[in-house]
């Protein structure tokens, strides 16, 4: 049988103008505690209070991998994928997601979190174990089969109680009598 999972075009109270396209060739800003800087493998490891914007997405993060091509255009190397593990916490002006680990595929402009993910949406809230988020257009797919947290212990997974997805979705005032 296959795995529960549940697809979000757009929650029910955001418009869907309020969905906009995030813009993955914007300049990275970013600050944290400590920075490694690895050339030879072309990534920079980044610790410690990770915040990392991009156009007006923020990822945060206790740890994060910056991965990037080797080329260089205009004396910036091209960035292809951000990893983020402890605390991730990802911010749009639409929807704010949290989860223990998260990848972002700025090639393929997908966010993928994993481990107790948590989707807030205006007044909605799904909860599931991986969250992928395409920052074209705006779709969200949560899975409640893939892993939670480990329970405390940093790196751990374990699975998914149940393997479910929950949430609460919120439903607008109307008019008319109560009951119908």
């Amino acid at each position: 049988m296959r795995a529960p999972f549940l697809f979000l075009s757009v929650l029910a109270a955001t418009p869907a103008a309020a969905q906009s396209r995030h813009d993955s060739n914007a300049p990275i800003a970013f600050g944290a505690d400590h920075i490694e800087l690895q050339d030879k493998a072309n990534r920079a490891v980044l610790t410690g209070n990770v915040a990392v914007t991009q156009a007006e997405m923020t990822l945060d993060a206790q740890r994060m991998t910056v991965a990037y091509t080797g080329q260089v255009v205009d004396g910036n190397p091209q960035v292809s994928r951000l990893d983020a593990a402890g605390d991730v916490a990802v911010k749009r002006p639409d929807q704010s997601a949290t989860g223990r680990f998260g990848v972002y595929d700025l090639n393929r402009h997908l966010i993928t979190m994993l481990g107790g993910v948590t989707l807030h949406q205006g007044a909605n809230v799904v909860r599931g174990s991986r969250l992928t988020l395409n920052l074209d257009t705006g779709r969200a797919v949560i899975d409640g089969s893939s892993v939670a947290g480990g329970g405390g212990i940093p790196g751990a997974t374990q699975a998914a109680p149940g393997g479910r997805v929950t949430g609460t979705f919120s439903v607008p005032k109307r008019d008319g009598a109560a009951g119908q």
